[in-house]
């Protein structure tokens, strides 16, 4: 019942949201597919991320993704390249083993303008599928006078326990290299825009379609001599009448001298939600970050202020070569 109470009482969030991920930088297909092969200073990202979320009410959320792009056609095109990538994401939560699995493939267009813009297009489709466990649910009708017997008939309208639909997505983005130390890139997305069918109940009771995602972030890499890059940012998210927004900053340290080791801390809130405190390192190609989310809404009373833990790790790459032999289409790439 606590849970229950919690999911009903915490203003829809999670009942209207998507899948999300504190560390979204970390998670830039699911963002904006314009950001498929916009990665200037590599050909190449892998990326996994897990997210583990109110474990101590009840069924846990957890969320993972592995994710890829890459680079093509460097040679062919004037200025310009294409992006090519996929994302697979789970979603388990809740008593009825509620179960989430999106696979998605992107592609995005990349072309510099001028000398000191890149402007770049994406687009996204999907499949995606949903399945409950509806005998491990109780409703009220079950409810006997002292507690929920499952061997009442609910009489809920259950017609199917997995549905299947086609997603779309489109995005764009634009990058400005102000100078070698600092560069500003902003982009905006839409999700689901053909607004699928998603109801596990027959069409004659429920004909749920998905609201369309609307994203939309601010970034922007600041290089303070040889030690540091900032990184402020902001993300925001709108989806029928939940919103999310997130705004924060994390830096990296060199601390070998070449960027080949560096120091990640950071530091975000989201608004009205939790303080989500960030650590990380980074050697050669690889990035390892953590954070955590620190409830600071209403729930915290329910959570004991305990939100969610977070991971992320990516790899970088050139195409069989050193990372710094990379020839750089970008005007200006913010690095160590």
């Amino acid at each position: 019942m606590l849970q229950m109470f919690v999911l009903i009482t915490s203003g829809g969030y999670l009942m209207a949201q998507d899948l999300h991920f504190s560390q979204y930088f970390n998670a830039p297909l699911l963002v904006n597919p314009a950001n498929t092969g916009f990665n200037p200073e590599s050909d190449y990202r892998l990326g996994i991320n897990y997210r583990n979320q109110w474990a101590n009410i009840g069924s846990p959320y957890k969320t993972m993704s592995m994710w890829g792009d890459a680079q093509l056609f460097n040679n062919r095109f004037e200025n310009g390249w294409v992006g090519v990538g996929g994302m697979l994401f789970t979603d388990a939560a809740g008593d009825g083993s509620l179960t989430a699995t999106k696979g998605y493939a992107s592609i995005a267009y990349h072309q510099v303008l001028g000398y000191d813009g890149l402007l770049s297009v994406g687009f996204g489709v999907g499949g995606v599928n949903k399945r409950v466990d509806a005998s491990k649910l109780t409703f009220n009708d079950q409810w006997n006078g002292q507690f929920f017997d499952i061997n009442i008939p609910s009489n809920e309208p259950f017609y199917y326990t997995s549905v299947y639909y086609m997603d779309l997505s489109a995005g764009i983005n634009y990058a400005y290299f102000a100078t070698d130390h600092i560069y500003i890139n902003a982009g905006a997305s839409i999700q689901h825009f053909n607004r699928p069918k998603e109801s596990f109940f027959a069409p004659s009771v429920s004909n749920n379609t998905v609201e369309p995602r609307y994203n939309f972030f601010l970034n922007s890499n600041i290089k303070i001599q040889n030690l540091w890059i900032l990184n402020p940012n902001m993300y925001y998210s709108k989806m029928g009448n939940a919103t999310e927004t997130v705004i924060g900053m994390n830096a990296n340290r060199n601390l070998s001298g070449d960027g080949n080791s560096q120091l990640i801390l950071g530091f975000y809130y989201r608004l009205g939600d939790a303080a989500i405190p960030m650590i990380g390192y980074q050697v050669n190609n690889i990035k390892l970050t953590f954070n955590y989310d620190a409830t600071t809404s209403s729930l915290a009373g329910y959570n004991g202020s305990q939100g969610a833990f977070e991971l992320s790790l990516v790899k970088t790459g050139i195409y069989g070569g050193n990372d710094n032999t990379k020839k750089l289409k970008c005007p200006k790439v913010v690095r160590f």
